[in-house]
């Protein structure tokens, strides 16, 4: 046999494993990005927020942003349109079935809307990464979530929020739009009840 054909398969077998490598690596990062548990962004640059050590992030009434276009098909098949919620506070969700620490924050989630309706304020989740919206449903269903979600199962939803603006970066995410529509606050962890409401309760007593 040929140096060439000895040569061969240990070609072969340096490109197999320099393949493996990289789809391990991609999948790494898929599962990094797919359900964080947190994490803060600073507000240096040209970006207007402050990343506060409570990993709450918030802008100033007079620097925020507009929200932007989150129209779609709910879980429920629905048409829903958060433009439409101007005028109320509006808390959006990221969420996925999959994601443990969604499941975790959803129960917080279910009473926090309940109690602060009243007020003015409406939840909404973004469903996201879930292929079969069943599964979205069985999730509702096992929490008893009476908000709308919108289905977004390959997350073009959250790729229209602006670079340097309160973005959502981790699943789960949660930010707070104001009653004028814009971007107010921003966290990119799970929630319990009490941090919630601690991210909600300075947008309410907003005049």
């Amino acid at each position: 046999m040929s140096a060439a054909c000895r040569a061969e398969p240990r070609s072969n077998r340096t490109r197999s494993r320099v393949a493996l490598l990289t789809a391990g690596a991609a999948v790494a990062a898929l599962v990094l990005s797919a359900c964080g548990s947190g994490g803060t962004s600073g507000g240096s640059g040209d970006t207007n927020f402050v990343a506060g050590k409570d990993g709450i992030s918030t802008v100033a009434k007079g620097s925020r942003v507009d929200a932007p276009d989150l129209s779609g098909t709910t879980v429920d098949g629905k048409k829903l349109d958060v433009a439409d919620y101007k005028g109320k506070i509006v808390v959006l969700n990221v969420w996925g079935s999959w994601c443990p620490p969604c499941r975790g924050e959803a129960p917080n989630f279910v009473k926090v809307a309940k109690d602060t309706e009243a007020k003015g304020v409406q939840f909404v989740g973004i469903n996201t990464r879930d292929a079969q919206v069943s599964l979205a449903h069985s999730f509702e269903k096992e929490f008893e979530v009476t908000y709308p979600s919108l289905y977004d199962p390959t997350g073009k939803l959250m790729l229209r929020f602006k670079k340097g603006t309160l973005n959502p970066q981790t699943i789960p995410s949660t930010l707070v739009i104001d009653r004028d529509g814009k971007l107010a606050a921003r966290t990119l962890q799970a929630l319990s009840e009490d941090k919630l409401r601690e991210m909600l309760d300075p947008i309410i007593a907003e005049k």
